[in-house]
């Protein structure tokens, strides 16, 4: 029996893996600013969506599902990194295996307010 494969044609979006760069500040290191690290193909489902007030107004929020192929890039992806795709900047909540390296579901939030 054959293993199942992502459908390529679904990974239709340039997915960007932020990491925090490191800035020595001569006490210690701290994490400084995002760059991007790798460009993956993925595809996007978006999930949900909500509003919360707070005292300084109402933040908007929404979730999204990424799906990208295993490799050893994808493999190296945590919760501290951040995703760009669409000029949209995320938030990882969650990382999913799916199959036995066949690929990564990555579930992430952004801010829909800004």
């Amino acid at each position: 029996m054959a293993s199942p494969a992502m459908d390529a044609g679904k990974l239709d979006r340039r997915l960007s893996i932020l990491r925090a760069g490191l800035v020595d500040d001569g006490f210690q290191t701290v994490p400084g600013d995002f760059e991007t690290v790798a460009t993956l193909w993925a595809s996007r489902e978006d999930i949900s969506d909500g509003e919360r007030g707070r005292a300084s107004g109402v933040s908007a929020t929404a979730t999204s599902r990424f799906q990208v192929r295993h490799s050893t890039t994808a493999a190296a992806i945590t919760p501290q990194d951040r995703l760009s795709e669409g000029g949209q900047t995320f938030d990882i909540l969650g990382i999913k295996q799916l199959g036995r390296r066949i690929g990564l579901e990555i579930t992430a939030s952004r801010r829909a307010d800004v």
